[in-house]
């Protein structure tokens, strides 16, 4: 089933970009779409390997999850209102 097409954005060091860019334009041309074709073949290949990559997790992910947010200091309620306040901080003067 073919979903379309996506942007994705990144920052990613100059001089990655240049020869990768370079690359690129060897193996697809000098035409429209080369990077584009260059990066789907990257990332078909990055999830390939990583898909055969042992990940797994030992022990109780919620005790995990509670020990990497052991140093916030706010309820769930204080969290949400303070996210709240910063969307709105963010939002054009006349929507606010």
């Amino acid at each position: 089933m073919y979903l379309g097409t996506f942007v994705i954005k990144a920052k990613i060091d100059k001089k990655l970009e240049l020869k990768f860019r370079e690359l690129a334009m060897r193996r697809y041309g000098y035409s429209k779409g080369a990077i584009s074709r260059a990066v789907e073949d990257a990332i078909l290949k990055w999830i390939s390997l990583v898909e055969k990559e042992q990940i797994s997790f030992e022990g109780d992910p919620i005790e995990a999850i509670k020990g990497i947010l052991s140093d916030v200091k706010f309820d769930s309620v204080e969290l949400q209102h303070m996210i709240k306040d910063i969307w709105i901080s963010r939002l054009p003067e006349k929507f606010t």
